[in-house]
């Protein structure tokens, strides 16, 4: 996917990319801590964790498109690189996701799961959220620097 409507498909993919993994980092996160939460949201993260990982690629695969038109230059390289890494960041979204509805799984069945672990899942669930959190960042504001950094600075 190259194009959407005469405008570059990356510029339009990744304005949802990064609504859609703060918002499944934030549910991620909310899931592990709240019971009530976990209950009625984590399938809808399950979801969304899918979604993430599937877009990831489609727009790294348009931002290199884009990047062969636009050329090199230290900002737009910079961030490539970031953008190039975003899914192994986004990845871990989806295996904690899942580790999660598997917690969910066994409790609507009555079974329980030991404290330790609980407590591993719920770690997780904040380090692959903040990660990811901190990665889309950091790729949406290297990416907004290399497009409007030598407008916005005159």
């Amino acid at each position: 996917m190259t194009t959407l409507d005469g405008l570059p498909a990356h510029v339009l993919l990744v304005h949802a990319l990064v609504v859609l993994v703060l918002l499944t980092a934030a549910l991620l996160i909310l899931c592990a801590l709240w019971v009530a939460a976990r209950r009625r949201l984590v399938w809808p993260t399950a979801v969304l964790a899918v979604v993430v990982v599937a877009l990831t690629p489609l727009t790294i695969d348009a931002g290199e498109w884009l990047y062969t038109r636009v050329g090199s230059t230290p900002a737009v390289d910079e961030h490539v690189e970031l953008g190039r890494a975003t899914l192994y960041y986004v990845i871990p979204l989806l295996v904690v996701a899942l580790l999660l509805l598997l917690w969910h799984w066994r409790e609507e069945r009555g079974a329980t799961i030991g404290r330790p672990v609980v407590s591993v899942l719920i770690v997780l669930a904040i380090v692959a959220g903040v990660a990811a959190g901190v990665q889309i960042y950091r790729v949406g504001e290297s990416g907004s620097r290399a497009v409007w950094g030598g407008i916005t600075a005159t």
